[in-house]
C-alpha cells in the first residue's frame, strides 16, 4: 500500500461512513424518543433508492401502493380508537394517512417527473410516511413493553420489510444516475462529484437536525421525551405523537441515503440491512445516546470497513461488525447496572 492507494481508501471511508453516520443518528434517535431498537432502519434505504429507479424507468413504485394500503390500516385503527373513547390527534393522522399519501399518488400518478431532483422529492414524499404509520402499526400498541419484546417485533418487521421488497422490486439490482456528472482532481487522486454531494447532503442534514434539536419547539419536545418520557408527559408533551414525529424522521433520513448511494452502488431489495447493521455498530460507539460519537463511530466504521476491504476483503465484514465486541466490552466495565425503565 502506497499513500495514493490510502488516500483513495481513505475518502471511500469517509463517504462510506458519511452514510453509516446518517443511520446511526436515525437509530439513536428512535431509540432515545421510544426505546425500540429499529432493526428495519435499512430497509428504507433500499425502499428509498429502488422507488427512485421504478420512477426513472417509467414505472409507478409499487412502494405507493404499500403507503396506500398502510395509511388506510391505520386510519381504520385510529376511527375504531375514537369510537372506544381513546384521544386521537387527527391532524397529526390526517397529515399521515391523506395528505402526504394523496399528494405522492399525485405527483407519481398525475405528474409523472422526469426531472431528477423532482423524482427525488417524489420519494421522500412517499418514503417518509411509513414510518409513523409503521409506529402506528406495530409500535404504539406496544408502547410499554419491554426493550426486548421491542426488539423482538424490530426483528419481525425486517424480516416482512424484505420480503416485501423481494415482492415489489424482484432480486435485479437497480442503480440511478448520480446528482452530479463531474470529476475533479485533488492532488493526483480522483474524486466524483456524487461523493461530494454525499458528504454534502450529509453535513447539511446533520445541521438541520442540530437546528431543529435546538431551537424548535418540537425539537426540544422530542429531547424532553427522550430524557424522561414521564416527565415529559406529565408536562403535557404528546409522548405519542413524538414517536410518530422520531419514526418520520428515521424514514426520512434512510430515503436520503438511500437516494445518495443509488449512482454508488447497485442496491439490491435486502441491501439495506447491511447498511442498517453497519449504522447500528456506529450507534453502539456512540451508547446509542450520544449524537456526535454516533457519527464518529460512523467514520471508524466507513475507515474500518474500506482499509479492511484492501487487506482482507473477504473478511471486511467480519471485521466491522467484531468492532462491536470490544466496545460493548469497555462500556459493560464503566456502567452500572440499572433496572429498565418505563
Amino acid at each position: 500500500m502506497d499513500l495514493q492507494i490510502a488516500l483513495l481508501l481513505g475518502q471511500d471511508g469517509i463517504v462510506n461512513g458519511a452514510i453509516y453516520g446518517l443511520m446511526a443518528l436515525a437509530l439513536v434517535l428512535v431509540f432515545s424518543v421510544t426505546r425500540v431498537i429499529f432493526i428495519p432502519q435499512g430497509e428504507f434505504v433500499a425502499f428509498g433508492a429502488l422507488t427512485m429507479a421504478m420512477m426513472q424507468g417509467g414505472r409507478i413504485p409499487a412502494t405507493l401502493w404499500l403507503l396506500v394500503g398502510m395509511a388506510a390500516v391505520v386510519l381504520v385503527v385510529e376511527v375504531v380508537r375514537y369510537q372506544r373513547g381513546s384521544p386521537v390527534n387527527w391532524s397529526a393522522t390526517v397529515v399521515w394517512c391523506l395528505v402526504l399519501p394523496v399528494l405522492a399518488a399525485g405527483l407519481i400518478i398525475g405528474l409523472r417527473p422526469t426531472s431528477l431532483g423532482l423524482q427525488a422529492l417524489t420519494t421522500l414524499v412517499l418514503i417518509t410516511p411509513m414510518g409513523p404509520l409503521l409506529y402506528r402499526l406495530a409500535y404504539r400498541p406496544l408502547a410499554d413493553a419491554t426493550v426486548l419484546m421491542l426488539l423482538i417485533v424490530s426483528v419481525a418487521l425486517h424480516g416482512v420489510q424484505v420480503g416485501l421488497g423481494l415482492l415489489f422490486f424482484g432480486a435485479e439490482g437497480q442503480r440511478t444516475p448520480p446528482f452530479s456528472e463531474a470529476r475533479f482532481d485533488l492532488g493526483g487522486i480522483p474524486l466524483s462529484g456524487q461523493s461530494l454531494v454525499v458528504l454534502g447532503v450529509t453535513l447539511a442534514l446533520v445541521m438541520l437536525l442540530f437546528l431543529f434539536f435546538g431551537r424548535s419547539m418540537v425539537g426540544k419536545a422530542l429531547r424532553a421525551t427522550a430524557l424522561n418520557r414521564v416527565g415529559a408527559r406529565l408536562m403535557g408533551i404528546p409522548t405519542e405523537l413524538s414517536g410518530d414525529v422520531s419514526f418520520a424522521l428515521a424514514a426520512l433520513i434512510g430515503a436520503v441515503s438511500g437516494l445518495l448511494i443509488a449512482p454508488l452502488t447497485t442496491v439490491y431489495y435486502d441491501t439495506g440491512f447491511l447498511i442498517g447493521l453497519k449504522g447500528f455498530v456506529a450507534a453502539i460507539v456512540g451508547g446509542l445516546g450520544s449524537y456526535p460519537m454516533a457519527l464518529a463511530g460512523a467514520l471508524i466504521v466507513g475507515q474500518l470497513e474500506a482499509f479492511a476491504s484492501f487487506w482482507a476483503s473477504a473478511y471486511k465484514e467480519v471485521l466491522v461488525f467484531t468492532l462491536i465486541v470490544p466496545v460493548l466490552w469497555w462500556r459493560s466495565l464503566n456502567s452500572r447496572h440499572v433496572e429498565d425503565e418505563e
